[in-house]
């Protein structure tokens, strides 16, 4: 309850620090991109934006994300470039930006683009497209999700980031209940929240043996079968050839994953209820 305030308190001590730190800072951003800024703006703004920017979002505050993120990025290639060869005004604050850009969005081609379309730097394609491709490998790798779908995930929808989409990964055990007990004793309990994936793991484990489905409150849901993850892999492959739905899914009122598949259906005049 109180994180929104306190965050807000933070940003007033960080804008007292340094007031150009506050708003938008589009004026900051030219003065990064074009090599005028001194090295006290550049410190401050990085070390003060970055700070209540990161503990705005973490308290719930709403700052925005793509104007700190070029600000920061301007900055941080601005100091950064204090220690490499000079190649002409705002070019090492220009790869900060795209490469920030690209590590806080997970969208290399947007960065590349917008970066050149804002400084018009268009020789300087290359060097771009490097601390962009950069910084997309880096955050993949460090990072489960970007900043953008991180409050996404923390309001409790199901996000995968995957190459290539995984059915096990793609459906919830909530989607392939079964009500009722089991045919046979249960092996084990999972939650109705849980993914498919992890299912699969729990049945490796108890040697594919139905597992009762629970809740997130603890009731009871039913159970589920190893069969149903090989009917989830069978409608993910054959949808578009067969035209069929093999998943209903338990909920009185459907979630909103089941809404846009069933309405998905419907337009394909394959499906009469959710």
């Amino acid at each position: 309850m109180w994180w929104p305030a306190i965050g807000g308190l933070i940003i007033g001590v960080g804008g007292l620090v340094e007031p150009r730190a506050l708003g938008v800072g589009y004026n900051v951003i030219g003065l990064l991109l074009s090599g005028h800024a001194g090295l006290s703006l550049i410190v401050g703004i990085l070390m003060v934006k970055t700070a209540i920017w990161a503990l705005s979002l973490g308290s719930g505050t709403s700052g925005g994300v793509f104007a700190p993120v070029f600000m920061i990025g301007s900055a941080l290639g601005a100091f950064v470039g204090h220690w490499f060869p000079h190649v002409f005004p705002g070019f090492w604050a220009m790869l900060g930006l795209a490469a920030v850009v690209c590590g806080i969005m997970r969208a290399p081609l947007t960065a590349i683009m917008f970066t050149l379309e804002l400084t018009r730097a268009w020789p300087a394609m290359l060097p771009v497209i490097v601390a962009t491709v950069t910084a997309y490998v880096i955050s993949v790798l460090l990072l489960a999700r970007s900043v953008l779908t991180e409050k996404i995930a923390r309001s409790g929808m199901h996000l995968t980031r995957d190459y290539t989409t995984d059915p096990l990964e793609a459906f919830l055990v909530a989607e392939v209940v079964h009500p009722g007990p089991s045919p046979t004793p249960a092996a084990g309990t999972i939650s109705a929240q849980a993914t498919l994936r992890h299912a699969a793991n729990v049945f490796a484990e108890s040697e594919g043996r139905p597992l009762r489905v629970l809740s997130p409150e603890g009731a009871d849901k039913g159970h589920l079968l190893m069969t149903d993850l090989l009917t989830a892999r069978l409608h993910d492959f054959n949808e578009d050839t067969e035209r069929t739905r093999h998943l209903i899914p338990y909920f009185p009122r459907p979630p909103r994953t089941a809404v846009r598949r069933w309405a998905s259906a419907r337009r394909n005049g394959r499906a009469s209820r959710p």
